[in-house]
């Protein structure tokens, strides 16, 4: 059986990247650019603290470790991690999405590892996300030869104060070969758009019951930061093809940075909608119960940067498939990316 994800189910991304890069700047900027999310926050060497990022950063609330001196400074291995998890995904916290800003010089493999590790219920890996300086980008491969690793292992890289250089595609294009299996956004003072990293929520409702109105009507929500950023909205009626989904997912362009939504696999699964998080390269499905009454429908959102809309729009509707039986192994490729299924998926480390 595969385990489903549960409402509570809180989503963790790694934030990595060597000093100075900008990684403290961008969680501030996904703080106060949340849309109503609250994030909390493990960082520098895991001081836990859970903000309102509705409030200024660093402003402590009633259910926060309290830091004292401003952090603390000490060796955690994965037990440890796990208490600070548990804090922040208890259901008294209200907290929406956890980020993990990793020192300057950690492993963001082991981060990874020990996220993916946790036996906590109540949280599941959201993806890697690396952030280099633009500005110091040849001279940091210089002294860390080993970001070109961290590059290779990442999900979304932000190339950070890309206003600071000027052959920004050379860099960016650099980056890219490094990083050929992560979505790469350039970006200055680390203003990317929070919902490349995980769904905003408006008002009150909770994560993980957005409606599809709501999934797309933040996306185009006034003041946007990036005007130049794409969306696809598909709906349908008619279920998806899982074979054919997973043919499109393989295949998504470059620019396509993420995907979100719920996919109808029809016959294949009468019981569950398939909750989809895909941020570049790293994809995950999550199998979620039905409700008893209105209309089941696959619902997407895909954001990107160049992307040719209408093209996508289309290979979506060609996964449509108006089959009255299932394929016996049609949802192999989908369970795959599923968390607990025998097979994990070969985009994490």
């Amino acid at each position: 059986m595969v385990p489903s994800r549960t409402a509570q189910q809180i989503p963790v991304v790694v934030l990595a990247g060597f000093l100075g890069s900008g990684k403290t700047t961008l969680l501030n900027h996904l703080l106060h650019r949340s849309g109503g999310s609250r994030i909390g926050a493990i960082v520098n060497d895991f001081g836990a603290i859970e903000i309102d990022a509705m409030a200024v950063a660093g402003a402590l609330g009633d259910s926060t470790v309290s830091l004292g001196n401003g952090c603390l400074c000490c060796a955690v291995d994965a037990s440890e991690l796990d208490l600070y998890l548990e804090r922040l995904a208890a259901p008294s916290a209200g907290i929406d999405v956890i980020v993990i800003e990793a020192s300057g010089l950690a492993e963001p493999q082991e981060l990874v590892r020990m996220v993916l590790a946790s036996e906590h219920p109540g949280i599941v890996y959201g993806g890697l996300v690396e952030v280099v300086d633009a500005a110091e980008f040849d001279d940091t491969r210089a002294k860390h030869p080993e970001i070109d690793r961290h590059l290779a292992l990442a999900d979304l890289v932000v190339v950070n104060k890309i206003d600071r250089v000027a052959e920004a595609e050379r860099v960016l294009a650099l980056v890219r070969g490094l990083a050929p299996r992560a979505a790469v956004v350039p970006a200055a003072y680390g203003r990317i758009d929070p919902e490349f990293l995980f769904d905003c929520r408006p008002g009150e409702e909770r994560v993980g019951q957005l409606s599809f109105d709501d999934l797309h009507e933040h996306g185009d929500r006034d003041g946007h930061l990036h005007t130049g950023y794409d969306s696809v909205s598909f709906v349908s009626g008619q279920p998806l093809d899982p074979r054919s989904l997973m043919g499109f997912l393989d295949s998504r362009p470059e620019g396509l940075y993420r995907i979100k939504g719920y996919v109808d696999f029809g016959p294949h699964d009468t019981l569950n909608r398939y909750s989809v998080h895909a941020v570049g390269r790293f994809l995950r499905f999550y199998p979620e119960p039905w409700a008893p009454s209105g209309d089941r429908l696959t619902q997407l959102v895909l954001i990107g940067s160049g992307i040719d809309a209408p093209a996508l729009a289309e290979e979506l509707d060609a996964c449509k498939s108006d089959a009255p039986h299932a394929d016996e192994h049609g949802m192999w490729g989908v369970l795959r990316y599923v968390r607990g299924s025998e097979d994990e998926p070969v985009q994490e480390p």
